[in-house]
């Protein structure tokens, strides 16, 4: 692993591969490359990449680069036809990228930044700095900068170097908290613990920095099912994060030792098992501010949205309906769910959409026995 900024030869602008689905229309800037711990087994995105932190300098010219093509798209905006062309003909292949990141960020209002790839924090704070003074020079309208980063890193930072960070722009970080029990911690090869995923919480948040915990129903597994559910829960009620994300496991075809990963053999839970250990989780938050999303496309339920305590019962509602219907009405919303035909339980209301369900249970051969194997394989297609 690569530590150490590259003396390379500038290949021009970059992106890595992720970001979070609220950074939908955020400028991706990439100040690192993949993941300096890479190890977690349910996670398929960098295997086999070297880690890398790029030079201050290119982090800087890709900025520029993007700057530059945003001027030219702004002197635009009063010429549609032209807008939506914008040079992407006659501009050079070289100015391409740039061009194209900064048409997507037009397009989504130019309001924030995202510093990929999954660990920015761990480059020098001067560094870092320097590169979000530079961000906000170029584009002083900026309302977010944010990144992800590991609770390891961030529980070795001085505190005095988080406040830096946010007096220099950056104002939300994003946490992959996973799990906060130790036995499921240790089984997915996490490297981290629940004390210093609290210890690095509890930092972000002195910081005045927005803190981001993402949470993965389903990583303990059957066994581990309630384990996982009511020390996450303690977890977050010590931490009081700003946003509580939902990230239901699925396992891609690419990560072959997952279900031997640790001393205890993996058994996925059905979906059934992962909506009562939402429940479990969310009727165990106490204490705290937070807001619950459910903004990904894993997740079975999107309207499990709500901010904390005022709209539990809200945020638990569509979960305990789930649970309270029969058998083949769960199988029929599992399915629509996961082939986009529902998004919401009152979905199921609309006929049209129902009988394009039944429809693809009778194509499929899906019964309520084997709904789980096929939501498994069509949730592949989504990691």
């Amino acid at each position: 692993m690569n530590t150490q900024p590259a003396e390379s030869i500038y290949q021009g602008f970059e992106q890595g591969p992720i970001r979070p689905p609220s950074e939908a229309h955020s400028l991706l800037i990439r100040v690192t490359r993949n993941c300096p711990w890479n190890r977690c087994t349910f996670c398929p995105v960098y295997k086999g990449s070297e880690f890398s932190i790029r030079p201050v300098a290119h982090v800087k010219r890709d900025i520029d680069a993007v700057h530059q093509q945003v001027e030219k798209l702004r002197r635009l905006e009063n010429e549609p036809a032209r807008l939506t062309q914008a040079g992407l003909l006659d501009s050079p292949p070289e100015d391409r990228p740039a061009l194209n990141a900064a048409f997507h960020w037009v397009a989504g209002g130019l309001d924030s930044v995202f510093l990929q790839d999954a660990n920015s924090l761990i480059v020098k704070p001067a560094d870092l700095i320097d590169i979000l003074t530079h961000l906000k020079r170029r584009f002083p309208w900026i309302k977010r900068i944010t990144t992800y980063a590991r609770s390891h890193t961030i529980a070795r930072i001085r505190d005095e170097h988080l406040r830096a960070f946010q007096d220099a722009g950056l104002n939300r970080i994003h946490i992959g908290l996973e799990s906060g029990s130790d036995q499921v911690l240790e089984r997915v090869r996490k490297g981290v613990t629940k004390a210093i995923h609290i210890k690095a919480g509890l930092k972000v948040k002195r910081s005045g920095m927005e803190l981001s915990e993402y949470v993965m129903p389903g990583l303990g597994g059957r066994a581990l099912s309630r384990v996982h559910a009511l020390e996450t829960a303690d977890a977050l009620n010590q931490i009081n994060p700003d946003f509580i994300r939902l990230r239901t496991l699925a396992i891609p075809d690419t990560v072959q030792g997952f279900k031997d990963a640790g001393n205890l053999r993996f058994e996925k839970c059905s979906d059934h098992m992962i909506v009562e250990e939402i429940l479990l989780l969310i009727e165990n938050l106490n204490g705290i501010a937070s807001v619950v999303k459910s903004d990904h496309i894993l997740n079975l339920f999107e309207e499990v949205d709500g901010r904390l305590p005022e709209d539990k019962s809200k945020i638990t509602r569509p979960l305990r309906d789930f649970l309270a219907l029969a058998p083949r009405q769960q199988m029929q919303f599992q399915l629509g769910r996961r082939l986009g035909l529902f998004s919401r339980l009152d979905d199921m209301q609309s006929r049209h959409r129902l009988a394009r369900v039944e429809e693809a249970c009778r194509r499929l051969g899906v019964t309520p026995e084997t709904i789980d194997d096929v939501t498994d394989q069509l949730m592949k297609h989504f990691i």
